[in-house]
């Protein structure tokens, strides 16, 4: 009987394919599409160069500064920005407050950025929790800048009040992000400096995407870095590293940055192994960039020929690597057209010889971004703006048939 049984069973699971480890589904075998991930540039993988350098990576204890591997990216980092030091560490969300600290130690003193900047909106109100310094949020202009103007007269009307917390920062974002990447102007960034010099605050700059602001103007990253006292540069997103970021600024400040590193529980010791791959970004980051962004430019080109009635783009707001695409009217929403996006389906395979899941980021109310970086090729741009041609096409379809069409389950991705 018991023999039986496991002969059985041993057939049974042959049958659902125990041999290669999965049960096989019956019916029609579902689509295996092919993935173009633009969510963010921080979906990347580390590539074959550095995988490599990390597995060779010299390492040492770098809480006591004797990590040979990280020494030599700090020094690479701080010559590139302009500036006399810099601080690795884990994130550049991590090296923006520490900024914030260093800059701002009187409690209570005040900040003044962006309303859709990046450490305003998505790092958990930090300068507040962490630092106990008081935001002052200014409305962000189209192109990422601040009214000039309106900057003045907020630092002017704090210094002569002695009810409003006292303005010791001004924060920028390079490139910005909820602008779609554009570049901050190095007229902008003079008069910015010199506002500052004027009233006496320092200006910090998020330059997470500070070599997309680089290469967008063809220039040394120092000449965009010259007017501001510490920014943050990040290596997880258009380099392609898998984490790190440093801080850089004055010998002083960057040796207060310490502390505050060690302070929020940043210092990582062995940490050559994260260090080599940021290397090896720095290292051929001129030629992905520039390719991001031709890629960019050449998606967005393609959307506004296709002359879609469900979706546009701003040519003008596209200077580096993000793309914000504006959708018609009240329906589809952007998450809806996202899952849309995601899904493959057989008709799609039938009319345009792809299955091709496009993973984009909801942005806002009407708009959907798409951020370019080394993972994603010449072919996969085009593959993406094909699949938004084939989707907005069965959208307005539907539309005009007076069916109203429902998210789809989202296939094979």
């Amino acid at each position: 009987m018991l023999a039986a049984w496991s002969a059985l069973r041993r057939r049974w699971l042959s049958a659902a394919g125990a041999g290669t480890g999965s049960v096989q589904p019956r019916g029609p075998p579902r689509l295996s599409p092919h993935v173009v991930d633009l969510r963010s540039d921080t979906v990347t993988q580390p590539c074959p160069a550095m995988r490599r350098a990390m597995a060779r990576a010299a390492v040492g204890d770098d809480d006591y500064g004797e990590d040979p591997t990280v020494n030599e990216l700090q020094r690479l980092a701080a010559g590139i920005v302009g500036m006399e030091e810099a601080l690795f560490v884990p994130t550049v969300t991590m090296a923006n407050l520490i900024a914030v600290m260093c800059h701002c130690q009187r409690r209570g003193a005040q900040v003044i950025l962006g309303r859709d900047s990046h450490l305003h909106v998505y790092e958990h109100g930090g300068v507040a929790q962490v630092a106990g310094v008081h935001s002052q949020a200014l409305p962000d202009l189209p192109d990422g800048t601040f009214d000039l103007e309106l900057l003045e007269l907020t630092i002017r009307e704090a210094h002569g009040n002695r009810y409003h917390p006292r303005p010791e920062l001004v924060c920028l974002e390079n490139t910005h992000s909820s602008a779609g990447g554009r570049v901050l102007p190095l007229a902008y960034l003079q008069q910015v400096r010199g506002l500052a010099d004027r009233y006496g605050l320092q200006v910090h700059m998020d330059g997470a995407r500070l070599m997309n602001a680089a290469v967008a103007q063809n220039v040394e990253p120092a000449r965009i870095t010259q007017h501001c006292d510490s920014v943050s540069l990040c290596f997880s997103k258009g380099l392609g590293a898998p984490a790190g970021a440093v801080l850089a600024g004055r010998r002083d400040f960057v040796a207060e940055a310490w502390r505050m590193r060690k302070l929020l529980g940043g210092g990582m010791r062995q940490a050559g192994v994260l260090a080599a791959a940021a290397l090896v970004g720095l290292e051929h980051m001129g030629v992905k960039l520039r390719r991001d962004h031709d890629n960019a430019w050449r998606f967005a080109e393609g959307i506004q020929e296709l002359n879609l009635p469900l979706c546009s783009v701003n040519l003008m707001a596209v200077e580096t690597n993000i793309v914000m695409v504006n959708i018609s009217g009240g329906c589809p929403s952007p998450a809806e057209l996202c899952e849309h996006l995601r899904a493959v389906s057989e008709e799609e395979l039938a009319k345009t010889g792809h299955a091709v899941s496009v993973l984009l980021f909801p942005w806002s109310a009407h708009t959907m971004r798409a951020v370019w970086h080394c993972d994603v090729s010449a072919r996969d741009t085009e593959l993406t703006k094909k699949k938004l041609e084939f989707v907005a096409r069965k959208y307005q379809e539907k539309l005009t048939l007076g069916l109203w069409p429902t998210p789809p389950s989202v296939g094979g991705a």
